[in-house]
């Protein structure tokens, strides 16, 4: 079938670097998804935002049969019904208003080739149908069209949302969801692969140092490395890009002592007393620190209030920001979570619960 005159818009991806690791959780993530991607079948990403879901799509195209053909992207966020439908279909001269020429939808374009669907989960379900039915028996009709167009086509879907719980809610088909899982591939949050964020801190300086046109690469040094590798990264990859390439920015070329994670810290703030010459605020605690005191006290019982003096003071220093709060405490963002949990009780008493902000 010939398609003259059709045009489509941006869309397309094009090869990327490889991805960049060394720890377990990316390891076992980079071999399950060597595994799946000789296979022709559908295939769901899951990971939060900045993990690196469109490179481990990216690497799921090249290592696959279909590695000559395109690689379609579309970010399925913020669009209508009819224009996602018109994205995905096409649509023939006259469909509707503006529609003054036939147009090759993402389907058409990714024929022999892999149609990456980003933020999946919030495609509307009169388009599900139709997605459906192209997985199903591979052809559809442009909108406003009334011919069938065959199609083969490779869908690899991306969220960070909970699609059989949307499945539950009624919001995402229960069929195309087992259509689209013969595989479902969750990428590590950076959180949980430490180990690699002195190898990727060092790739993105070295990129920005170029960039700049600078001969040097500023080295870290192990004040800075020790911050990045404490910090919980709730933006990921992405957020790690970004800090890095501003400290370099602002190193001048020289040796990089520290690294800003909140470009919005303003330099007239007022400053923080120090917790032990000002009066507590709310959510610190006010009480000495604990003793053991043989006969009288236990260690379960000393660490237990330890970390709940610990949590209550980090919650109300940082104004009930988990993540910064996490980061004075020295914990993963995960790790903190845990102790929240853990004693929930308790900082619901000292009124902490409801004020919590994640980070």
């Amino acid at each position: 079938m010939t398609h003259a005159g059709n045009e489509l818009e941006a869309g397309t991806m094009s090869p990327q670097m490889d991805a960049l690791g060394e720890s377990e959780a990316f390891l076992d993530f980079q071999a399950r998804l060597s595994k799946v991607a000789v296979v022709d079948r559908p295939v769901l990403i899951v990971g939060e935002r900045g993990t690196g879901k469109e490179l481990a799509v990216s690497r799921l195209h090249y290592l696959s049969g279909r590695w000559k053909g395109p690689l379609v992207a579309l970010n399925c966020s913020a669009l209508s019904p009819s224009v996602l439908e018109s994205e995905l279909f096409g649509h023939e001269a006259g469909a509707f208003t503006g529609a003054t020429r036939q147009r090759m939808g993402r389907f058409e374009a990714a024929n022999r080739g892999t149609l990456f669907l980003d933020e999946i989960g919030l495609i509307p379900l009169t388009v599900q149908e139709k997605i459906l039915r192209v997985v199903e028996y591979g052809r559809f009709e442009r909108v406003g069209g009334s011919a069938s167009i065959e199609v083969d086509t490779r869908i690899i879907g991306a969220t960070n949302a909970d699609l059989p719980g949307l499945a539950e809610a009624g919001k995402f088909k229960r069929d195309l969801l087992d259509r689209l899982s013969f595989e479902v591939l969750f990428l590590p949050p950076l959180r949980e692969r430490r180990e690699d964020i002195p190898l990727l801190a060092r790739n993105f300086a070295a990129r920005m140092a170029q960039e700049l046109g600078w001969r040097k690469v500023p080295p870290f040094s192990d004040a800075a490395l020790e911050q990045l590798e404490r910090y919980p990264w709730p933006g990921n990859i992405r957020e790690l890009k970004n800090a890095v390439e501003r400290a370099v920015y602002a190193s001048g070329g020289e040796d990089i002592e520290a690294v800003q994670f909140d470009p919005f810290a303003s330099p007239f703030a007022p400053a923080q007393t120090p917790a032990a010459t000002r009066p507590a605020q709310e959510g610190e605690g006010t009480g000495s620190r604990p003793r053991f005191i043989p006969g009288e006290n236990l260690l379960p019982d000393l660490v237990r209030e330890l970390e709940v003096e610990a949590l209550r003071a980090a919650l109300g220093a940082t104004r009930f920001h988990q993540g910064e709060a996490a980061r004075l405490l020295g914990l993963s963002y995960h790790q903190f979570r845990g102790l929240f949990r853990k004693y929930k009780e308790e900082l619901e008493q000292a009124g902490l619960s409801m004020k919590n902000k994640d980070g």
